[in-house]
């Protein structure tokens, strides 16, 4: 068993996104992302399946074509080789990324 509390990993940097590896297993990887206002991490593709979940803040998340508001406690699924990312806009922004293979 393994016990993640986000709460004490939560670092925000004002020149870059604070990102933490959390875990790194072939089935699954966790990083934890904190992006101050205006920071983002742009659209890009993976080979993987991914869900990225609003942990605390608001910001704009993108999947596809599509753009999406979202605020804490909210999650959003991304399929293998679809383009995503996110942006803090108003408030800090900390997103959890699960990373599962494809297949």
């Amino acid at each position: 068993m393994e016990i993640i509390d986000l709460k004490k990993l939560i670092r925000f940097y004002p020149d870059k996104i604070g990102r933490d590896m959390l875990s790194d297993k072939p089935e699954m990887r966790i990083a934890l992302m904190c992006l101050e206002p205006g920071q983002e991490l742009k659209p890009h593709k993976a080979p993987m399946r991914l869900l990225m979940y609003c942990v605390e803040g608001r910001g704009t998340f993108i999947v596809g074509d599509e753009e999406i508001e979202a605020d804490e406690k909210t999650c959003i699924l991304c399929d293998p080789m679809v383009p995503h990312g996110f942006k803090a806009k108003e408030s800090r922004l900390v997103v959890m990324a699960v990373v599962t293979p494809a297949e």
